[in-house]
């Protein structure tokens, strides 16, 4: 039986992994502190350690198989955390001698992100957070010299599952009771999505291929790419009834953003509401078979009821 650490096992991304690696019978720790190792799905092993304490890292990932790097700091705090935290997991990676997995997203590849983007595309990041994502990637790859395994998963806009904290429950849906459905930017322009129990499932399929693969790997998830109206649609059939559509005062929030550290960093962000891109998943597919996917309503059905954004309609 293989044994994977997820860091981060109580976040949005952790949790879906942690549920599909226990459904396939792999041994699961997941790491966590404080109130959120309450909160780890049923079957995971909790593990407290401090994602900065680099022998504590160490300790809780003895003897894995596979380690799953999904600690993921608020937007504010990027800067001074991202670094060393990742610096830490590929030290218990090393130590261990486990394959080190990454969740990437498509920051790396900056403001000019287009459609179909594959994992040899070049990465001319052009905001801090692209930089900081193409600099974490770079000590993966520079860590496959020393012997670590390290493999990036990259998708777009996370959401599902019942971890609250995405653009899905924090605007796009968060007037869904009031039949109003948000959208952040311009409703023609495709967005890449990754519901977060098919991203794990992926992450899973994965792992158990990392025998075949190299010693730095990316692999591109697909996922969703629709455009605001064709989401608009999907949640409508997911609800079972009409939306009225909504927009994000982005004038009113970059004047909040002023003296809201978070929200100011979220507005750098948000030129991918505005440019249409997507991924490229015939790599994965070509290791995996097919991709992981629910149909966009059924998962927005679930993501909904998930987080009981509908009142308890669904």
């Amino acid at each position: 039986m293989s044994t994977i650490v997820i860091a981060g096992a109580a976040g949005r991304i952790g949790f879906n992994a942690a549920r599909a690696f226990v459904a396939a019978g792999w041994t699961v720790r997941g790491i966590a502190r404080g109130e959120k190792l309450k909160r780890l799905p049923q079957g995971v092993e909790p593990v407290e350690a401090d994602a900065f304490d680099r022998q504590a890292v160490t300790d809780a990932c003895a003897g894995a198989d596979v380690i799953l790097h999904a600690l993921n700091p608020t937007y504010d705090k990027w800067a001074t955390h991202v670094v060393p935290m990742a610096e830490n997991m590929l030290a218990a990676a090393k130590a261990a001698d486990a394959t080190l997995m990454l969740p990437g997203n498509v920051y790396n590849f900056g403001t000019g992100i287009g459609m179909d983007i594959s994992e040899d595309a070049s990465m001319p990041a052009d905001t801090e957070k692209g930089r900081l994502r193409v600099d974490i990637e770079e000590r993966f790859r520079a860590a496959a010299a020393e012997g670590v395994q390290t493999i990036v998963l990259r998708a777009g806009d996370f959401f599902g599952g019942p971890v609250d904290g995405s653009w899905l429950d924090l605007v796009i849906a968060k007037d869904l009771r009031r039949n109003r459905l948000v959208w952040p930017g311009r409703r023609d322009v495709p967005h890449a999505f990754a519901y977060l129990p098919d991203f794990g499932a992926a992450f899973l399929a994965v792992a158990e291929k990392r025998g075949e693969l190299g010693r730095f790997e990316r692999f591109h998830f697909t996922g969703h790419t629709v455009t605001g109206a064709q989401f608009h649609a999907a949640m409508e059939a997911a609800v079972g009834r009409s939306l009225k559509p909504g927009s994000v005062p982005w004038p009113l929030l970059r004047i909040a953003g002023l003296f809201n550290p978070i929200l100011r960093e979220v507005i750098k962000m948000r030129y991918l509401w505005d440019v249409p891109h997507s991924l490229d998943g015939s790599k994965l597919a070509a290791l995996i078979g097919t991709e992981p996917h629910t149909p966009l309503d059924e998962a927005l059905r679930q993501a909904v009821a998930d987080l009981k954004l509908d009142g308890g309609r669904h």
